[in-house]
């Protein structure tokens, strides 16, 4: 879902693992996209601990910034988009999309364990995801 997103954001964007994220690289972007898996109804392990790294140090430097999310999710989503739009609250960014929630119906046993695949059409919706909001900025809608 994120290389979806970042081929449709195009050449300028930069995709970046959210183990390897720093603290200066949010700080040089000008809008954020946050994608990952819901794991027992949260965002995923890598995600929550580059929020913790990085929290503290962008407080007060990117109030007003665009983000929106994309999330996999085995059954709603909502628990990992509630925690990150929480988290996001207090640098102050402001949501440019309504959530990009994939559900992948894995609600066996059998379907929680094997290999999941996302569609094409969820990586269309990721790819025009990554687009419009490259646009805005393009744009200077924000």
């Amino acid at each position: 879902m994120a290389h979806a997103a970042k081929q449709g954001a195009g050449e300028g964007a930069r995709l970046i693992a959210a183990d390897n994220a720093t603290a200066d690289d949010l700080l040089a972007a000008r809008a954020y996209l946050f994608v990952c898996p819901e794991n027992l109804g949260k965002m995923t392990g890598l995600m929550k601990e580059m929020f913790d790294r990085c929290y503290y140090p962008l407080v007060g430097q990117v109030e007003g910034r665009a983000y929106a999310t994309a999330i996999a999710a085995g059954s709603d989503g909502a628990g990992a988009q509630a925690q990150i739009d929480r988290i996001v609250t207090g640098w102050r960014l402001k949501r440019v999309a309504e959530p990009l929630i994939i559900n992948l119906a894995a609600q066996t046993p059998e379907a929680i364990l094997a290999p999941k695949t996302v569609g094409e059409s969820a990586l269309a919706a990721c790819r025009d995801l990554g687009a419009a909001l490259t646009a805005g900025v393009e744009l200077g809608i924000y």
